[in-house]
């Protein structure tokens, strides 16, 4: 069987992401899907909406075969360790041929080109982006134009620029950086973005709605509301979780426990705190003083500057949450990779893929947490752990699902 790796949070799947699953599988050629997932704490630093085992069900339903955790080590990471984690999960399988992952320029042969110029990072690189950063750019702004100048014939610096502003193909790009430094066979291809922009915060007229719109629905009218957005099963799937009390989770059903851990520890344990960087532990600790009312929002919207985007401060706010250290999260740490292949879930196809991967991968492959022990996985359990206590009804065994549960089988 081919398989095609796809790297995705799902929060919630929605119609785009059903295109993206059959792009993946028509470009590629390959008879099934292994999908990459991030559990309860995504990219952005948020919360999931509803939890890795409904979404696992979702993209199951969707046309995915296998689906695989992404440690939270790595899926609270900016966009180049969440793709190296990503990308060596998918390699260390032994049986993934191809990625496939969603552009907004569908353009690969322009973000390979500029891939196989940063894979190996050129001198002067890291001192370009940290005089960006001085005068006044986001990280992720300041990577782009340091990556920009660097691009390789045939790729203009300010198309370049314009391409890598754009988040699915910045992200797209990390990916081929981490094919390239892993040395990896796996093939990559790109599926143009349609409808809905990454960031639209409303729906437009299509079926298509970006995440960000269809969370707002969801959060502000319940499931009903994202119906014309989102596939039969993942509607129902949400429906059952909100009528169980599990969804919707938002950062603010962590405004409690998050700005006690903030408001009592001294600024030099905040200091410790991944992503806790350039004085944020004394710019947090006036925040809290000022805040016109007790909330996560408010919180950001006081740390927010130019500089730090509130992806960056949602993270450290995650990491802060998850008592996540600047040494669990080194760039040494994590350059040693994710170190097992957790199986969230499978349909048929999927098991026998399951049973050939046990001879091919290169990592342990863990169906039960309880079975086996790795500094990672203690950090996904407590993540797990901690997304449990913000449920509306609040449930034991699901706090602790990753020890009672086994894979979710479709």
């Amino acid at each position: 069987m081919k398989a095609v790796g796809v790297i995705v949070e799902y929060n919630p799947l929605h119609n785009g992401h059903v295109y993206h699953l059959q792009e993946a599988r028509r470009l590629s050629g390959a008879d099934v899907v292994v999908a990459v997932m991030s559990g309860p704490f995504l990219q952005r630093g948020e919360p999931a909406i509803v939890g890795k085992r409904a979404r696992t069900e979702m993209a199951l339903h969707a046309g995915a075969d296998l689906v695989l955790e992404l440690p939270v080590a790595y899926a609270v990471q900016p966009a180049e360790w969440f793709a190296f984690g990503a990308v060596s999960l998918l390699h260390r399988t032994g049986i993934v041929d191809s990625l496939c992952f969603g552009s907004e320029s569908g353009d690969l042969d322009s973000l390979q080109r500029i891939a196989r110029v940063l894979a190996v990072e050129p001198a002067g690189m890291r001192e370009d982006i940290a005089r960006r950063l001085r005068e006044g750019a986001s990280y992720p702004a300041a990577y782009a134009g340091a990556a920009a100048a660097l691009a390789p014939g045939g790729v203009d610096a300010h198309d370049a620029a314009a391409l890598l502003e754009q988040p699915n193909n910045s992200l797209g790009l990390h990916y081929l950086i981490a094919l390239q430094r892993l040395g990896s066979a796996i093939q990559p291809f790109t599926a143009a973005r349609t409808g809905a922009a990454y960031h639209e915060a409303t729906p437009g007229p299509g079926a298509i709605a970006s995440a960000t719109a269809v969370r707002r629905l969801l959060i502000a009218d319940g499931p009903d509301a994202a119906a014309p957005y989102v596939p039969a099963a993942t509607l129902a799937i949400l429906h059952r979780e909100w009528q169980e009390g599990r969804a919707p989770i938002h950062w603010e059903r962590f405004a409690q426990p998050l700005l006690h851990l903030a408001a009592t520890r001294r600024a030099s344990e905040l200091e410790r705190i991944a992503e806790v960087t350039e004085g944020l532990e004394h710019r947090l600790s006036r925040a809290l003083a000022q805040l016109p009312e007790p909330s996560v929002e408010a919180l950001l919207n006081a740390l927010k500057t130019k500089r730090y985007t509130r992806t960056k401060l949602q993270r450290m706010l995650a990491h802060l949450l998850l008592n996540h250290t600047k040494a669990e999260c080194s760039p040494e740490q994590l350059a040693a990779g994710p170190g097992y292949l957790r199986v969230l879930g499978f349909n048929a196809q999927g098991q026998r893929l399951l049973k050939q991967m046990k001879k091919t991968a290169s990592l342990p492959v863990v169906l039960k947490p309880s079975t086996f022990t790795h500094n990672q996985l203690e950090l996904d359990i407590q993540a797990q752990v901690a997304y449990g206590l913000a449920c509306e009804h609040r449930d034991t065994r699901r706090m602790f699902s990753d020890y009672y549960e086994s894979p979710v089988r479709l």
